[in-house]
């Protein structure tokens, strides 16, 4: 079943927030690495320009599928052509649906997607030397999403890894409820360089 189109997005692209101008860097070879949940098919968006759609327009405010497809109207054929939305053969370039983007949401994998985007603010934070100093910080902490409870669904539990320096999450896991948080901590930090590093919990 697709998602509802006012649904609210998956919570990890609300973590990139915006970008410095004097550090611009790109999510693309990050978001390539998520796996395409769709049938081969079919398709004429690769997964990759669906998802640079929904980070674009989640750093320019957008907080539901309605706006995702929104703020993908509303852009210029240049931007679409630079986050990969192909031209048709007879010269027009089309964003893709409401129905499409809730579709893709509802079934990418958000553990995937979480890796993806934490991997590339991982990369902006070490390159922007924010961890510089005698030793790194970084909070282990669990939060109920906000939104997320429904007639047929309990809210549903992240457990994040964030930087003290400047609140950048790292990594970020679903993990059911507040009593499985000790189960994850180690998988949700494997991915991360953590020599010299301080880790509270």
């Amino acid at each position: 079943m697709p998602a509802a189109v006012s649904s609210p997005i998956p919570a990890v692209l609300v973590k990139l927030g915006p970008l410095d101008g004097g550090r611009v860097a790109d999510l693309r070879p990050y978001l390539d690495l998520v796996p395409d949940p769709r049938a081969r098919r079919g398709r004429w968006y690769s997964l990759t320009a669906i998802l640079l759609i929904c980070a674009c327009a989640v750093v320019s405010g957008a907080r539901s599928v309605d706006e995702l497809a929104e703020w993908a109207e509303r852009a210029s054929d240049a931007l679409l052509a630079a986050v990969g939305v192909r031209r048709h053969p007879l010269q027009w370039r089309r964003t893709p649906s409401r129905t499409t983007i809730g579709r893709v949401l509802q079934a990418v994998d958000g553990d995937a997607l979480d890796r993806a985007v934490g991997a590339y603010l991982t990369g902006r934070h070490d390159a922007a030397g924010a961890g510089a100093g005698p030793r790194r910080v970084i909070a282990v902490d669990g939060k109920a999403l906000k939104g997320s409870a429904h007639l047929t669904a309990t809210r549903r539990h992240l457990l994040s890894a964030v930087t003290h320096h400047r609140a950048v999450t790292l990594a970020q896991a679903e993990v059911g409820a507040k009593t499985n948080e000790t189960t994850h901590f180690r998988p949700l930090l494997e991915p991360l360089d953590l020599r010299g590093t301080l880790v509270t919990i």
